[in-house]
């Protein structure tokens, strides 16, 4: 018990002392780790559990989409995005498939890459 303690409080120190650019690649993280643990309930055919990691997975991408600033032209690029993304996890969902999970999880994979790029320029170039 106190070993969860500790752990929780160091996690807890983590995101409370990220920098902005961290707390979204988190996300992304966490995004692709319930889509993962999704995958696999569907695989396992654990109805419940797939539901929650989708469910999981879709709060994250709404809070992507709802923290977008609209006064930069791309945003409208990933709320485009992020409006496909959530359609198939929605449809993903209703069917418990795996393939349109595994399509997601592509593009999360990517998106997380590229943010981890970004985050690397933008320190070579500080």
């Amino acid at each position: 018990m106190l070993v969860n303690q500790g752990y929780a409080a160091y996690a807890n120190n983590k995101i409370m002392t990220a920098s902005p650019a961290e707390l979204t690649l988190m996300l992304y993280e966490g995004a692709i780790k319930f889509c993962n643990i999704a995958i696999s309930a569907v695989e396992q055919k654990d109805i419940g559990k797939a539901h929650e990691n989708i469910m999981k997975t879709e709060h994250i991408i709404e809070e992507f989409q709802a923290t977008l600033d609209h006064k930069y032209p791309v945003a409208k690029d990933f709320d485009e995005v992020y409006t496909y993304l959530l359609r198939r996890l929605i449809e993903a969902n209703i069917k418990k498939d795996k393939e349109i999970l595994e399509e997601v999880l592509k593009h999360l994979r990517t998106m997380r890459d590229t943010w981890k790029e970004v985050m690397r320029t933008a320190h070579r170039a500080g």
